[in-house]
């Protein structure tokens, strides 16, 4: 057990220091980003109407965040699997992804603010590397039913 950790020390290093900045952008999120709608979310918002916001501001902050998540995630998948076909797939679904959160969450936001509870899990979505927590179990099984 031990030698494959000193065997892999490397990759678990990386895959350290990603979840740290992980937790690092979590933890500094209200003053990294534009984002009205940590507080509205924080408090009991099923009754309360949408805040006022800064539609081009909110987009580009979300976005921000969204590309800084995906790039650790893709730096994480790589360095897990070491297989360039794993990264591109995973490229190719952040971008299919950001394209239908990011027109899902503005549909929501304009023409349905009434929708906040599903507002929420949208930009759950978006603001979280939830992404990475299925895509790894899911390569990992894949590479295991592979090998069989």
């Amino acid at each position: 057990m031990l030698s494959k950790i000193l065997e892999h020390k490397f990759k678990i290093l990386i895959a350290v220091l990603i979840v740290l900045c992980f937790a690092i952008i979590r933890t500094f999120e209200s003053k990294l980003f534009y984002d009205p709608l940590l507080i509205y979310f924080e408090s009991d918002f099923k009754d309360l109407p949408l805040p006022q916001t800064d539609i081009l501001k909110l987009f580009c902050s979300l976005l921000f965040r969204f590309v800084l998540n995906s790039v650790l995630s893709l730096i994480l998948v790589y360095t897990l699997f070491r297989d360039r076909d794993i990264l591109k797939f995973s490229m190719f679904l952040y971008g299919v992804f950001a394209v239908i959160l990011f027109v899902v969450f503005f549909i929501i936001l304009e023409s349905f603010p009434e929708w906040n509870w599903l507002l929420f899990y949208v930009r759950r979505f978006i603001i979280q590397p939830l992404f990475v927590i299925l895509f790894i179990p899911a390569f990992y099984y894949q590479q295991q039913n592979l090998k069989k």
